[in-house]
């Protein structure tokens, strides 16, 4: 028996499949991705059995088939004829805001899916994709429960200093607060701290550096400071989204005749690296471009990182362990360099040699014999926790 992890986006669906192992779950039998989703995309299904090579398949998509049921076929097929032994006992769904609704996972119904659609406006790029994947999931497994897991969920022991913004109260109450996100990846990777560092039940800063970025603040392994707040904008600068941005912009952006799609667009998709760069959204080309534009968006990003690192350990009193995760964080071994020199003054010392070695393959520890602080290079798992969760639901 085993649990299908799920993760859709708008133009690409990633899969894991998971056994389970008496009241735990082993590792991935398989992973996969579907990419090419997008409106007149080409979609094509990769994936990789456990210990195997991947394999990168076209997807067909029949006259008048919606590419994404195309994609649904195209997994249930690569399902049943290499993995009939695995029986789908439910599919774990990564869903990024789960509101003041939800604050742990949750056996998806149909009023469930109608109080996570309300939320769609505050994570425009993930919600109403994630509630897409489980719809059509539900329709093509409809004998298989269907779990919805938050982003958010891991964020529930925030404190209301830590939630509440300094606006009317009235607005407080109806669910204008902090809310916090990347709670899935931030969960597996305080699971993996712990079973590798004593320490990390003390003063812990995570940092989920990807496409979407953020920091999260633990002790005793509870999150409690993060940078993301009401939407998956704050924070920090991230690879099209703004982060942390005066309001007082928005204002003289409106008083200039912008509207809420244009504005919703700027600071979703034309904002971060690729704005600042006018480049590209993605590290890795803008550490080879040699531009001017693209060091600098590359150094603000680590600015970025090192400010709210600063931030984030004054309200943890200090700190013990640090931790990487995320395709940047993970890969992108000056970054890492740039953050740990910035943040010596807390005692943080990084062994070049280890840091340059670390590629995101395995946990690894790269600080010296003398840092004060721990430093842990982490490759997350987000569909694991998914999976976890669904079982212990279930």
């Amino acid at each position: 028996m085993s649990i299908l992890s799920v993760n859709a986006g708008s133009s690409s669906l990633k899969f894991a499949l998971y056994p389970i192992q008496g009241h735990t779950i082993g590792e991935a039998e398989v992973t996969g991705n579907i990419e090419g989703l997008e409106p007149s995309g080409e979609p094509c299904i990769s994936f990789a059995a456990k210990g195997q090579v991947k394999t990168v398949t076209d997807v067909a998509v029949l006259p008048d088939q919606e590419v994404f049921d195309a994609a649904l076929s195209a997994l249930d097929l690569l399902l049943m004829s290499h993995f009939s032994h695995l029986q789908v006992q439910a599919v774990a769904h990564r869903v990024v805001h789960g509101g003041q609704f939800f604050t742990n996972s949750v056996r998806v119904t149909p009023e469930v899916l109608v109080q996570l659609a309300t939320l769609n406006a505050l994570a425009p790029l993930h919600q109403p994709h994630n509630l897409a994947g489980v719809r059509a999931f539900a329709a093509s497994f409809p004998d298989v429960p269907q779990v919805a897991c938050f982003d958010t969920a891991f964020h529930r022991t925030l404190s209301p200093l830590e939630t509440t913004f300094a606006i009317d109260r009235q607005l407080t109450a109806q669910g204008v607060r902090r809310y916090g996100f990347h709670g899935l990846s931030y969960q597996y990777v305080s699971q993996v701290l712990q079973g590798v560092s004593p320490r990390s039940g003390g003063r812990t800063l995570m940092a989920h550096l990807g496409n979407g970025a953020s920091l999260c603040a633990t002790r005793a392994h509870e999150s409690c400071a993060t940078t993301m707040g009401f939407s998956a904008l704050d924070g920090l600068m991230m690879g099209t989204r703004s982060g942390a941005l005066d309001p007082g912009v928005l204002l003289y952006l409106m008083e200039q005749g912008w509207g809420h799609d244009a504005i919703q667009k700027l600071l979703y998709k034309q904002s971060g690296l690729l704005g600042v760069s006018g480049e590209s959204a993605d590290m890795r080309t803008l550490r080879a471009s040699g531009s001017d534009a693209a060091q600098f968006a590359t150094d603000l990003f680590a600015h970025r990182v090192v400010r709210e690192a600063g931030a984030l350990t004054a309200c943890l009193g200090g700190l013990d362990v640090l931790a990487f995760t995320g395709g940047m964080g993970e890969h992108d071994a000056v970054l890492r360099q740039q953050v740990t020199d910035a943040l010596s003054y807390l005692g943080v010392s990084v062994d070049a040699a280890a840091n340059q070695a670390a590629k995101g393959d395995a946990v690894c520890a790269i600080h010296t014999a003398n840092s004060a602080v721990e430093v842990w290079v982490v490759p997350t798992d987000e569909g694991r926790v998914a999976a976890q969760d669904a079982l212990a639901l279930l």
